[in-house]
């Protein structure tokens, strides 16, 4: 089963996730976001906009690759991988 692994800022508004490995079914990454959401509901509300695409502030990588696919989530998850979320910096 994949690890899913996420900054810390991310565990301020999912505090339940915090010092837990999170294991989710192997497939592609909108499947993986849905596993995370059955466990801790209103995740992907953060995650996904309303068409169902990563938010723009919102970035993913499967093991050392960004994902591709930030429309559909077709990219897939092997089950030795790890997915990465994230959130982009911005400031001036």
């Amino acid at each position: 089963m994949p690890t899913v692994e996420m900054t810390s800022h991310l565990y301020r508004f999912f505090p339940q996730l915090e010092n837990h490995t999170l294991r989710v079914p192997s497939g592609s990454v909108a499947e993986i976001l849905h596993a995370i959401n059955d466990q801790v509901p209103g995740f992907i509300d953060y995650i996904l906009d309303e068409q169902g695409a990563l938010r723009r502030h919102v970035n993913l990588c499967i093991n050392d690759t960004v994902v591709i696919d930030r429309k559909n989530l077709t990219d897939q998850v092997q089950d030795d991988g790890t997915v990465f979320i994230f959130q982009a910096l911005s400031g001036g």
